[in-house]
């Protein structure tokens, strides 16, 4: 293996660990018990580092690019571009259905909040009909209408493998934070990649939101 592939490697493996470690409920229980003052802070600060860690792995892309692999020209240029605006579009539009003041960390700062768990109750927007992680989805959409050199298509391997991994981390977070309601979601929505046969219906939906039996 070429060292400077070998280097892009350990960079993005350096930082999904940080950001897994970061991200662990072991982790928020640790500094909420030893140090409650700092959880209106924590989320704050994951993202702050998230962004700040996210450096070294793209100054090596920047750095070694690589021979080009394949490029989209003619008309899959076209389509390729549609698809990664379309990922993007989908992205910001699916943002009013989140608490964006919570995913950042504002709230939590505001209230004063030293809790480890979702300030958010249980919710689902139009997208979580079709997939469970729409914000996966639309990363992977964008990622893969990209023109791939070799340091793309390494980026683009890891950061895949990285959300599918992910996604199972995440869907064992929101099963503590949501109990039984969750696990019948993870029954009837796949994970990352929309399947026609597999989606919410409104009734489904409807039922999910309004059931509070099995709450945790």
């Amino acid at each position: 293996m070429h060292s400077t592939t070998l280097l892009l490697i350990l960079s993005w493996l350096f930082y999904f660990l940080i950001h897994s470690l970061l991200a662990s409920i072991s982790v928020k229980d640790f500094v909420a018990s030893k140090y409650p003052k700092a959880m209106p802070y924590y989320r704050l600060t994951f993202n702050i580092l998230a962004v700040l860690f996210l450096a070294l792995p793209l100054w090596a892309m920047q750095n070694w690019s690589g021979d080009w692999l394949w490029q989209w020209i003619g008309y899959w240029s076209w389509f390729a571009h549609t698809i990664a605006l379309l990922s993007i579009v989908g992205f910001i539009w699916s943002l009013k259905y989140y608490d964006m003041s919570e995913f950042f960390g504002f709230r939590q700062l505001s209230n004063q909040v030293t809790s480890v768990d979702d300030q958010e109750q249980f919710h689902l927007s139009p997208f979580h009909r079709w997939v469970r992680h729409p914000w996966y989805f639309f990363a992977l959409l964008f990622i893969w209408a990209r023109d791939m050199n070799e340091a793309m298509l390494v980026s683009a391997i890891m950061m895949t493998l990285y959300f599918v991994i992910g996604s199972r981390y995440e869907d064992r977070k929101l099963i503590r934070y949501h109990g039984e309601r969750y696990r019948r979601y993870i029954e009837l929505v796949p994970g990352l990649i929309p399947l026609p046969w597999r989606y919410l219906s409104q009734a489904q939906m409807d039922e999910l939101l309004s059931d509070d039996r099995n709450d945790r």
